[in-house]
């Protein structure tokens, strides 16, 4: 329920979402290269996807993850993106109160979902670095597939709940949200009600996916690290090369993550700046630099998109 004019209860059918605070005469200018990040986070992924996709080659697990990683991509970006130049270029504030639960529930069980596939990356490099000889047996397409239909799942069914908890809310105070789009806690702090079976589930929403997972990919990596030590220089260079992608979409994907965990946790609400901006590099800066960086760090990748980019001009120079 949400409070009218005369103080009297009435339901809550939307939510008013701002763009960023104290900057509304600059927020327009803003957009275009918050557009232009959004467009090159749309294309670096698609160009990863359709490269996996008709490079029979690079059909192997560590590739496959990256399709993954990169699909996850362009829907946690598209799923806010989208409304969040609508309110900078046309003051579109508005969003429905269901409309908003689904956007809430899309980017929270879409990067659950992005957080297990980055454990599986994790895993595949453990099993290829330190138990070469099984790789093939151990991961095998199927499995694979299985994995991340897994993710999906995992994903989907940790954040479901989160919708229900928020519409059984009464709202009285304000329908004014801090970022620009929906967060469940931005979303559940505008409740006049006890919160705390949000709270709980929130934190063991973070503990058993986002820590559980974090944990695990640093124990893979002490695993990898002290089978690495132990060969010669040559594969110990090989060995780090591909990991480095991996741990840099780890490090792009995690702090941000608890960044934006930590400020909306024990930050202070009129301080509204830091946290909208740590939200926006949550949901677009992941997704424009993990294409960016396995681009430029994998040899296979970087090799078919310097042949696809030499194909597509030797077309359009071609009368």
């Amino acid at each position: 329920m949400m409070m009218d004019s005369n103080g009297n209860e009435s339901s809550a059918t939307y939510f008013i979402l701002i763009g960023l605070p104290g900057l509304e005469k600059a927020q327009f200018w803003l957009a275009f290269p918050l557009c232009s990040l959004y467009l090159i986070a749309v294309l670096g992924n698609m160009t990863i996807i359709y490269i996996v996709r008709t490079e029979h080659s690079l059909h192997e697990p560590m590739y496959i993850f990256l399709c993954m990683l990169s699909g996850l991509d362009v829907l946690i970006s598209t799923s806010s993106m989208p409304k969040m130049m609508a309110i900078f270029w046309f003051n579109s504030t508005t969003i429905q109160f269901d409309a908003c639960l689904l956007q809430m529930f899309a980017i929270h069980s879409l990067s659950g979902m992005e957080s297990t596939v980055l454990l599986a990356m994790a895993f595949d490099r453990y099993v290829a670095i330190c138990h070469p000889l099984h790789h093939a047996t151990v991961l095998t397409l199927p499995r694979v597939a299985k994995i991340g239909m897994a993710a999906v799942v995992r994903g989907a069914a940790l954040m479901a709940p989160l919708p229900v908890f928020i519409k059984r809310l009464p709202f009285c105070r304000s329908n004014i949200l801090s970022h620009s789009y929906c967060l469940h806690q931005d979303v559940m702090k505008l409740a006049c009600a006890d919160i705390r079976v949000n709270i709980i589930y929130g934190l063991i929403v973070i503990i058993s996916a986002i820590g559980l997972d974090s944990l695990l990919i640093s124990f893979s990596y002490l695993l990898i690290l002290k089978t690495v030590l132990g060969l010669t220089r040559e594969a110990q260079a090989k060995a780090f090369g591909t990991c480095v992608s991996h741990v840099c979409a780890v490090f792009i994907f995690y702090v941000p993550f608890i960044g934006l965990s930590m400020v909306h946790r024990f930050g202070k609400r009129h301080d509204s700046l830091l946290p909208v901006i740590m939200a926006n590099i949550y949901l677009l800066v992941p997704p424009v630099l993990n294409p960016i960086v396995y681009g430029v760090k994998t040899k296979q990748i970087r090799q078919r998109i310097f042949r696809l980019f030499h194909v597509m001009t030797t077309q359009t120079s071609d009368p």
